[in-house]
């Protein structure tokens, strides 16, 4: 990524600052970041329709829509409707989520790899020519395997960068075959590294108690932070969590410090042929104060 590239940031529609957020993405496209990453928290998909709406330019995608919240009828009308009212630049992100998050909304799952197949079949055969180019949230290798058959590109979430390029090998390559590569980082700037990273921390807290992503973090080279997270938690000891997380696996699966070594992280990713999305966080406010200061970055 050359030194004046913006990556892509995410944006949460936070219920009661959604005209605020909303704002921050007319200021992002103004100031040329390279895309809008809508998460499932505060609804993805009614985020993206407003940005088709405020914004003219910058493309934007569900970052992810889970396919067990909404029937395939639904999201394909949805996602046709952006298709054509955006003028091509919504891309639909799809993704199983998690367990948890399941049991917590009284979800019955079913097999994530013939289900995420049946989804988007269905999702092509409703929508038909207004489908948008269809992205995978993927983590480990079945997945991946089924971004590059049935969809247009693959959004990695937390991935290890020094694991990730063993994965690319089996990826076409982004510029040679256009197919779309991403991962969200967890991002904070801030001088003081420690701070940086203790945000971090936190935030990474509650994906480390997610089954999934310890597979997958397990694989990439952290088996022993693993075993030790899923001994605490077996204990119920949760509040040890953040102690477990090494130095070595936190700046492996975020980024933090100054300015310098933010846009620096930032343009590894993208060196490696994957487009880097900035979640935002700070150690002295909000979602809003954390976008400001990457803007600030890239000023």
């Amino acid at each position: 990524m050359p030194d004046t590239a913006r990556p892509a940031l995410s944006l949460v529609a936070s219920p009661g600052k959604r005209r605020a957020i909303l704002d921050l993405a007319v200021e992002a496209e103004q100031r040329g970041f390279a895309g809008i990453a809508c998460p499932s928290l505060g609804s993805a998909m009614s985020l993206c329709v407003s940005l088709a709406h405020v914004t003219h330019h910058i493309p934007f995608w569900t970052s992810i829509q889970p396919i067990y919240l909404a029937l395939p009828a639904e999201t394909a009308g949805t996602a046709s409707h952006l298709q054509e009212v955006s003028d091509g630049r919504f891309r639909l992100g799809l993704g199983v989520s998690h367990g948890p998050v399941h049991s917590r909304l009284g979800v019955q799952a079913g097999r994530p790899l013939s289900d995420m197949r049946d989804y988007v079949a269905a999702v092509r055969a409703i929508a038909r020519d207004l489908t948008p180019p269809i992205y995978l949230a993927t983590m480990r290798d079945r997945m991946l395997a089924l971004a590059v058959e049935l969809g247009q590109g693959a959004i990695w979430a937390n991935a290890a960068r020094s694991a990730l390029p063993g994965q690319l090998t089996r990826v076409p390559g982004a510029a040679e075959d256009g197919f779309f590569r991403a991962n969200m980082t967890p991002t904070v700037i801030d001088e003081d590294r420690a701070a940086a990273d203790a945000v971090n921390r936190r935030t990474m807290g509650g994906y480390v108690t997610l089954p999934n992503y310890r597979n997958y973090w397990r694989e990439a080279g952290y088996p022993e932070e693993m075993a030790a997270i899923e001994a605490a938690l077996a204990a119920g000891e949760r509040d040890r969590v953040p102690e477990l997380l090494s130095d070595r696996w936190l700046h492996d699966v975020t980024l933090s410090g100054s300015v310098a070594e933010v846009r620096d992280g930032l343009a590894a990713w993208a060196d490696m042929g994957v487009l880097p999305i900035a979640v935002m966080s700070s150690t002295t406010g909000g979602q809003a104060k954390a976008v400001g200061e990457l803007f600030a970055a890239y000023a």
